[in-house]
């Protein structure tokens, strides 16, 4: 990281970066310029030489420190660091290029906790075009892990701020293409941010996973071996493919799952890679509160277990009602806080609404 500012202070990063990183380019570009103005300060201390060639040599000093300025430039973009919940995302505008700016490789170094900037991800703001003509933007995306999702809620609602702030506009609604389709964002003026998430996707194929369809054309407590242990699951896609879990056959209607004691960092790898998911899979483990209220962990496909999950707490209301254990307006609370869910049944589409925060913003080199 070249340099931070504004929101919560950021803790230095450059003292722990790691043989393989980039190197020091901050820190080379002062170290460069202050040689170059020393050996300059040399040349024209006060002696018998102080005409022309002293000039030169401080003209000569001063264009080299400009150019080295300007190949930082070049080298660096500016990010913004946003969470939702705690599910946080280092943000770059990259509406004036159809090319993305940092490779998947780079965006997973800047996602280490340790090593970089620390994220569950990094989200571009691209241009317009991606799903239809009359977008205002789309969205690209690369785990911490470096691979591409479809797209996720939690970043979406960060995206949406984000972009409302650099742009200085007034609360508005948004039309965002993404790999899962075209998103509508709101920036409401209380902070929040409502997306139209759209229909849920249930039909088992195009989730995608194997299961054979056990209630109206879904996978709805389907029988799903794991770790020697058979546990019921409800798949679902809200553009990415989710496997929501009440918990095992024979408990999962009695005391069931309870997030706050379960083996999170134990079952989560074994459902996100399972066979029956052949892109793999997010999974929620989810806790029944009342009708209105549960509680969810999640695993997310590509990022481990995060503070939350929006597309996650999406198909949990969604599977919750298909299971017949709460109704279809909601309040998810995940690790990091609670969304506020929505499966209207006028139109099927979900709606999702929580905050979006900025957190601090910097200068990182490409």
């Amino acid at each position: 990281v070249l340099s931070t500012s504004t929101g919560t202070p950021a803790r230095s990063h450059r003292a722990a970066h790691p043989p393989h990183a980039p190197a020091h380019l901050f820190d080379s570009l002062i170290a460069t310029s202050k040689d170059m103005s020393a050996s300059a300060s040399a040349l024209v201390a006060p002696s018998a030489v102080r005409g022309l060639a002293s000039d030169r040599v401080v003209r000569r000093a001063g264009a080299r420190r400009r150019c080295v300025a300007v190949a930082a430039a070049a080298d660096a973009v500016k990010f913004y660091k946003y969470q939702g919940l705690g599910n946080d995302f280092v943000l770059v505008d990259n509406r004036d290029s159809s090319e993305i700016k940092l490779s998947s490789e780079r965006c997973a170094q800047l996602c280490d906790r340790n090593f970089g900037i620390g994220a569950d991800g990094v989200i571009f703001a691209m241009p317009p075009g991606l799903v239809q003509k009359d977008e205002d933007y789309s969205m690209r995306m690369y785990n911490s892990d470096g691979t591409e999702p479809e797209m996720c809620g939690n970043g979406i609602r960060c995206l949406a701020n984000f972009v409302a702030k650099m742009d200085g506009a007034d609360p508005k609604a948004y039309k965002v293409g993404t790999l899962a389709g075209l998103i509508q964002p709101e920036v409401r003026a209380d902070g929040q941010v409502s997306v139209d998430m759209g229909e849920p996707t249930l039909d088992p194929p195009k989730v995608p996973c194997t299961f054979e369809a056990t209630q109206d054309g879904a996978a709805v407590r389907a029988k799903m071996e794991v770790d020697g242990e058979t546990w019921l699951v409800t798949a679902v896609s809200m553009g990415n493919p989710h496997c929501v879990t009440f918990g095992k056959e024979g408990e999962c209607d009695e005391e069931g799952i309870k997030v706050d004691s379960f083996a999170l960092s134990h079952y989560g790898p074994m459902f996100e890679k399972h066979p029956a998911f052949p892109a793999k899979t997010n999974t929620e483990f989810t806790e029944v509160v009342n009708r209105n209220y549960v509680k969810m962990h999640v695993w997310e496909r590509g990022a481990g277990a995060t503070l939350a999950c929006g597309t996650g707490a999406c198909a949990t209301v969604v599977a919750a009602v298909l299971e017949g254990r709460t109704d279809r307006k909601c309040t998810v609370e995940l690790p990091g806080g609670p969304l506020e869910i929505e499966w209207r049944e006028s139109d099927n589409r979900v709606i999702m609404t929580g905050p979006a925060e900025l957190v601090f913003d910097g200068v990182v080199a490409v």
